[in-house]
């Protein structure tokens, strides 16, 4: 949920107009509009190339997920992979939109743990998976954006490696 939507909520739950502290966390998040749409509209427009690039140092890292009988060994397995990596590249995108971390939290790490062990996936795999992810999508970016995109990354990884 963006910033706005929470002072709303959190405003009309309470009966009270937003705060002082509360407009002024809607001003910063006003500020930074721009900046996290260059963001998103980055990732966006390199979805293919950061996915490919992640996907490949991946591999190279752990060549065991698609040899025979790893996880992405296959078309379909490889492809079942790639998806992923899309999807979390755009759940990111979400959330840096929002300029909060809740898109993450609630669309993409609910059950994602149990999800992934009764595929028989190796959830260290998908923490590499988005480190690889992070590497590649954060050499497209300019310092300060890179910097803004960052923890959303690393909010997936500290959360799959808990």
């Amino acid at each position: 949920m963006s910033v706005v939507s929470q002072v709303i909520l959190n405003a009309d739950d309470e009966l009270r107009y937003p705060t002082s502290g509360e407009l002024k966390g809607i001003e910063n998040f006003l500020k930074t509009g721009n900046q996290r749409m260059r963001i998103a509209q980055t990732l966006a427009d390199n979805e293919k190339k950061v996915v490919e690039q992640a996907s490949s140092a991946l591999w190279k890292l752990r060549p065991d997920f698609i040899a025979k009988g790893g996880n992405a060994y296959g078309q379909k397995q490889r492809a079942l992979c790639l998806r992923d990596y899309g999807w979390y590249l755009r759940l990111i995108t979400y959330s840096i939109l929002a300029g909060d971390k809740e898109p993450i939290e609630s669309i993409g790490l609910i059950g994602v743990r149990e999800m992934y062990n009764a595929l028989d996936v190796p959830v260290p795999g998908m923490v590499e998976a988005i480190r690889c992810l992070k590497t590649a999508s954060l050499a497209l970016m300019a310092e300060e954006d890179a910097n803004e995109a960052e923890p959303y990354f690393d909010y997936i990884i500290q959360a799959m490696s808990s």
